[in-house]
């Protein structure tokens, strides 16, 4: 091949018909070649200097090959550029673009397409500062009066804003201003083009740029709000998709602009939720929860509740071609196809208050616009409540009463709608309660699946107030048809009906929770009768159903007949399943969950399991860096899996997992988990660190002063916010191991003290609920085990450490942390003397001190302080509190 990058560059015939030969068997359906060797044979041109340049020059010069040729030429040198830009000769990357800028107005559509996408991966590599020859052409093309050019340019242009928005608006030297001031005034001109194409590019382009606002957009607002309303009712659909993309963001990024304008854009909106093109409502309908999330007066909206309710409420009923009803009829017996299963992740150990929100929506199949307008509908129902009621009922309750098989779509919607407004309307419906969930059992046998299915989750929905009801005769009975219904739908034959019916009888089961003991064995054969018969993927939703089941009742379900049921299926599952099946997850989970609820009673499967996690944790690590000996690919998700089983068992077995340890390599497999560069890992490891501290502290000893140095570096993390939870449980597992230690933990008690007090000193800062006080119950535990070495610095951390403190619930680790306070007031009480408010507010956060040596040790710091202030000083404290505080601390005669 030639040298590359000279200015007269010109390809060899030879090289050139070898090239084009290959890309037309690569691209041909017809050919008999081996794709992959054609594949292999371009990748090894590619290391030529100048096979770059031919791939160009086919694309811009070869006229008289096919268009197809040209383009393959043209996508294969857009994946070169991707990773060789930066490593070619300053001439050759000069050659490339100087090829390119031409093409901008090619004939060929297609040719104009891929040479914008190149011409956005240039930018991309090289900036716009290397490449000032572009600005002036993609101008000249704009301002011609050539169909092409202005396509060309306006498509490379837009390809630019979606990729590398912020390259346009940075100062360009020898430019007077920034390029996108440049192009601002064209774009806006583009939307009153006669051509389709030109509006919806050029629209597109300046949406790309509403979340930077730059100053030229900012200035220009006007004009842009005055574009958005000429196009609002285009004669293409995807135009005004852009217009209703541009309300939603302005909606939901600068309210303020469009709070002058708001009358025309929410009617505007009404108009287009209810648009022929499915796409363009379902834009528009992401403006409703987007006005409602935007801190505007919700008066504005109050007058068009009429006339929006009825259009979202028509939106929620199926269309018919909506894919997901092909799904619906899915029978049982078929198999799942791989790409049913979706990716699920495993959420690791947190030692804590803050669970985690489920999201616990319909969540089958895509995003579309019967599920976006009964998200809009709950929102607004979260913000106007049962105002919204008299024009919602009338039309669910036709809906509800439309008879027929051709209506059932409307009564779908409807149930639907009930359950989308169960959580705002609540109050509203409160009365009505008993007709709505009477309504609704029926329909759990509906003839049509999507009826019984939408019928569970609605009922789901509602799981609070059935089981609140239950206490009465009627409510009670209520309760016992919604849970043998939802469990006959879980052996529906309809696997839709089989999911839906899980998902919602895991929701009953949290609120539930011990009413359901009586009809635990009712409940284990279903679940296990469903165990046996799904496939893949609804299975998942059993291992959930039952583990929140161990969850609901706990030590209840440790009876040899309830077992007899339980465990037997799911052990030959866990013989069964391979230690690199990703089914292993929910296996794991579901084991983490029933070793917590039996207790000792676990313990007769205790051994195999324990080794099981062990060997996987083994396997993995050996895979992360040697994945052909190890047999299997790295995943860290069987790693956190394990470790929070073995932390389930820990809580579960207590001083029976002893033995186990013992005989196992598990704390030095844990240390290097506590190392792992993975997060999550770290996270749950340090929470199994936490929980063999409570209970077999003397095997963690021989390697005490590591454990403690790796939990130490958690919390001295620069990017503590992006590590919060692994910090979190690294705190509470200091703790943990401190009171159990006690001296042996001094190294390292004032590098965890200088990196606590600093979270306290923020905790009003939005820092984790649970973090701030794992920090206060650690930092106690500390001053409890080391208070010499803690109260010489009390007065910089007390203000904050009580204020913590007094938001802690009663339970033994804060017994805990008391206990420290106590401590060292007694050895520095002077320095606690500027928090003695706060310090009598703290104590005065607790109920009732269970314990009598710490009540007797809280009575004498309170009464030491009475004795040490005089002339009214006391009195002036106890002025200070509120008249309950005050009360509470009668308790200790003061």
């Amino acid at each position: 091949m030639a040298a590359a990058g000279s200015a007269s560059w010109q390809p060899q015939e030879e090289g050139l018909k070898e090239i084009c030969g290959l890309l037309e068997q690569q691209i041909s359906p017809y050919s008999s070649a081996d794709k992959s060797q054609i594949w292999q044979q371009l990748q090894h041109y590619s290391q030529f200097p100048d096979f770059n340049n031919y791939l160009v020059f086919i694309l811009a010069r070869a006229e008289g090959k096919s268009g197809e040729i040209r383009q393959a030429a043209g996508l294969l040198l857009k994946n070169n550029l991707r990773t060789a830009y930066k490593l070619m000769s300053p001439a050759q990357q000069q050659y490339i673009k100087s090829e390119l800028l031409p093409c901008l107005g090619a004939a060929d559509k297609h040719i104009r397409s891929t040479v914008g996408t190149i011409v956005t991966v240039v930018v991309q590599q090289g900036g716009i500062l290397g490449w000032p020859e572009l600005l002036q052409a993609l101008v000249n093309c704009l301002d011609s009066s050539d169909l092409n050019h202005m396509e060309g340019a306006m498509d490379a242009l837009s390809k630019i804003c979606e990729d590398t928005p912020q390259v346009l608006d940075s100062d360009v030297p020898g430019l007077a201003e920034r390029p996108i001031k440049i192009f601002l005034p064209r774009l806006f001109q583009f939307f009153q083009s006669p051509h389709t194409s030109l509006r919806k590019l050029s629209l597109d382009s300046v949406n790309q740029y509403i979340m930077l606002m730059p100053s030229a957009l900012y200035t220009s607002m006007d004009k842009f709000l005055q574009g958005l309303f000429v196009l609002a009712n285009d004669p293409a659909a995807e135009v005004r998709k852009l217009v209703c993309a541009a309300f939603v963001q302005l909606i939901e990024i600068h309210p303020s602009f469009l709070e002058p304008h708001l009358k025309n854009v929410i009617e505007y909106m009404l108009q287009v939720s209810k648009d022929t093109d499915d796409e363009v409502a379902l834009e528009a309908c992401e403006f409703w929860s987007a006005y409602c999330d935007a801190q505007l007066p919700y008066e504005n909206l109050r007058e068009y509740l009429p006339r929006l309710i009825p259009i979202l409420l028509s939106n929620m009923v199926y269309a018919d071609d909506d894919e997901s009803l092909v799904d619906a009829e899915e029978d049982e017996s078929l198999p799942d196809r791989d790409q049913d299963l979706k990716p699920r992740f495993h959420t690791p150990r947190f030692h804590g208050s803050d669970d985690a929100e489920d999201d616990d929506d319909d969540s089958y199949g895509i995003w579309n616009l019967r599920k976006c307008s009964a998200a809009a509908l709950d929102v607004l129902s979260n913000v106007f409540g049962d105002e919204i009621l008299p024009t919602l009922m009338p039309i669910i309750e036709a809906k509800l009463s439309a008879s027929g098989d051709e209506a059932w779509k409307d009564r779908e919607a409807a149930v639907l709608t009930l359950g989308a407004i169960a959580e705002g309307c609540i109050n509203g419906l409160d009365p009505h309660l008993s007709e709505i969930v009477a309504f609704l059992i029926p329909l759990l046998d509906d003839k049509f699946a999507v009826i019984r299915s939408i019928s569970c989750w609605t009922l789901s929905r509602f799981s609070k107030y059935i089981v609140q009801d239950s206490g009465n005769k009627k409510g009670y009975e209520q309760f016992d048809s919604v849970l043998t219904g939802l469990l006959r739908r879980i052996l529906d034959t309809n696997k839709r009906v089989q999911e839906a019916a899980c998902s919602a009888f895991a929701t009953l089961e949290e609120e539930a929770a011990e009413e359901l003991a009586p009809r635990l064995e009712v409940i284990l054969q279903h679940l296990m009768c469903a165990f046996g018969k799904y496939q893949r993927r609804n299975l998942r939703i059993v291992y959930d159903a039952i583990g929140t089941l161990a969850d609901a009742v706990g030590e209840k379900l440790n009876q040899p007949v309830y077992l007899e049921i339980l465990m037997p299926p799911l052990i030959a599952k866990w013989q069964q399943v391979s230690n690199s099946d990703k089914d292993l997850f929910r296996l794991l989970e579901c084991f983490t969950s029933i070793a917590q609820a039996l207790g000792t009673g676990f313990s007769q499967f205790g051994q195999p399991v324990f080794q099981r996690c062990i060997n996987i944790i083994q396997t993995q690590q050996l895979a992360k860096v040697d994945p052909i000996s190890a047999g299997v690919q790295y995943d860290k998700e069987f790693i956190v899996c394990s470790l929070d089983l073995l932390s389930g068992l820990t809580e579960g077995l207590q001083g029976g997992i002893e033995s186990l340890v013992a005989q196992s390599n598990l704390r030095d497999l844990l240390l290097q988990c506590c190392m792992d560069d993975d997060s999550d890992v770290r996270q749950s490891a340090f929470a199994l660190v936490g929980d063999l501290a409570k209970v077999c502290p003397v095997h963690l000893r021989p390697r005490l002063s590591e454990f403690l140095d790796v939990a130490t570096n958690q919390l001295t993390t620069p990017k503590l916010n992006e590590t919060i939870a692994v910090a979190n449980n690294a705190c509470w597992a200091i703790g943990e191991l401190a009171i159990k230690v006690r001296q042996e933990i001094s190294p390292v008690v004032m590098t965890v003290i200088s990196c606590l007090v600093p979270i306290l000193q923020h905790a009003e800062q939005g820092v984790n609920k649970s973090v701030v006080e794992n920090t206060a119950i650690t930092l106690g535990r500390l001053a409890w085990v080391c208070p010499d070495l803690v109260s010489p610095h009390m007065e910089h951390f007390m203000q904050p450490w009580c204020i913590s403190l007094s938001m802690i619930r009663d339970d033994i680790e804060k017994e805990d942390a008391f206990r420290g306070l106590c401590a060292v007031v007694r050895a520095n009480p002077s320095a606690a003397l500027n928090s003695l408010v706060l310090m009598c507010k703290a104590i005065a956060s607790w109920d009732e001190i269970r314990n009598g040596e710490l009540h007797n040790e809280v009575c004498q710091v309170l009464h030491g302080y009475k004795q040490m202030l005089r002339n009214g000083a006391w009195d002036q404290c106890m002025s200070a509190l509120e008249p309950p505080e005050k009360d509470k601390l009668s308790k200790y005669q003061v």
